[in-house]
């Protein structure tokens, strides 16, 4: 049984950045469920397919294949053998990523592949409800969380230093409606789980935020 570390928390927390940096230090697989669900966006947003076509995103999953390969250090993702990594990070695919993930079709779809590399891996996963559905027995749960302006600067800075043009207000109000979404949804919504250790992150340096994760690990 692998040792498993769950980080949970609201988009633009910056859990990847913290979960790739805790798998590094302790020497394990990081495995980004969020890029998991992104692939899945990518191949409906490719076929042209709705978010609120919800029957034929359900049928279509078993013609997705999303995984996860590592090359020289680094996360690469496949849709269908394919290596998507550089479109993950547009801003449609990670709208339309937040939807998706509300259908139970496609959360099936990703969890058996997720838990069974946490079953033989020590792995760093996170996302929005590791600790409480994916990884429920994990043996260390965080919920990594700042407040919605900090998380909206921090991605106007990311999305600045890119050269790319946008409005501070548009993102701030596009992370609410995110975090409301993914509050709110029927399955796995997102939420602290009972045992898991809070890190409001407003407040802190990144190597500071790692420290207090690792710190929790035995």
């Amino acid at each position: 049984m692998g040792y498993n570390i769950a980080i949970d928390g609201p988009a633009g927390a910056g859990k990847s950045t913290i979960a790739k940096l805790v798998a590094k230090e302790k020497g394990y697989i990081y495995v980004d469920t969020g890029a998991m669900y992104r692939g899945m966006a990518i191949y409906f947003l490719e076929k042209n397919i709705s978010p609120e076509d919800t029957e034929t995103i359900a049928a279509d999953c078993k013609n997705v294949k999303v995984t996860i390969g590592y090359e020289e250090g680094g996360q690469q993702v496949y849709l269908n053998g394919e290596n998507i990594t550089g479109k993950l990070r547009e801003e449609a695919v990670g709208n339309m990523a937040s939807k998706i993930s509300a259908i139970p079709a496609v959360r099936e779809a990703l969890l058996g592949l997720q838990r069974d590399l946490a079953k033989t891996k020590d792995v760093v996963m996170d996302g929005r409800d590791i600790g409480t559905c994916v990884l429920p027995d994990a043996d260390v749960k965080v919920f990594l969380t700042a407040s919605v302006q900090t998380r909206a600067k921090r991605r106007f800075d990311e999305l600045t230093e890119k050269g790319e043009t946008c409005d501070l207000a548009e993102i701030e109000k596009d992370i609410e409606e995110r975090d409301r979404r993914d509050m709110t949804r029927e399955i796995a919504p997102l939420r602290q789980a009972e045992d898991a250790t809070l890190v409001d992150s407003s407040d802190m340096t990144i190597p500071e935020v790692v420290a207090a994760i690792t710190a929790l690990c035995h």
